[in-house]
């Protein structure tokens, strides 16, 4: 019943910018942590950014200074903001999130379908 949907992947040249949007609809009733992760072919999926119900922040060391993630609580949206492109991001983006699904505290963790990302030279 809880959906992650990604939003804003694309082309984009070296130096440029995009900002990801992921949404949570569904039967919730708090969020604690969300992230984004990224998997590029023939590459591991690595955390790229992730960020807590307090707004605590973790970054890779690969996008630290160039990315920014942030939260909107009432919309139930986590967003990235990405800047300084370079080849090497190019990659598809998962969004994920914890969510407490009952009144009672119940918690699942959920997987986005993902968004391309592609940067050119």
């Amino acid at each position: 019943q809880v959906q992650l949907v990604e939003s804003g992947g694309g082309l984009v040249e070296a130096g440029g910018s995009l900002r990801l949007s992921c949404a949570v609809s569904g039967r919730i009733y708090g969020m604690n942590d969300m992230g984004w992760y990224r998997q590029a072919p023939g590459k591991q999926r690595e955390l790229v950014a992730d960020i807590n119900s307090g707004g605590v922040t973790n970054y890779a060391g690969s996008v630290q200074g160039r990315f920014t993630i942030s939260r909107d609580s009432a919309k139930n949206t986590v967003y990235l903001q990405m800047n300084s492109l370079k080849p090497e991001d190019t990659a598809v983006y998962y969004c994920h999130a914890e969510v407490v699904t009952s009144f009672y505290g119940r918690r699942n963790t959920y997987w986005g379908q993902g968004t391309q990302v592609t940067v050119s030279s």
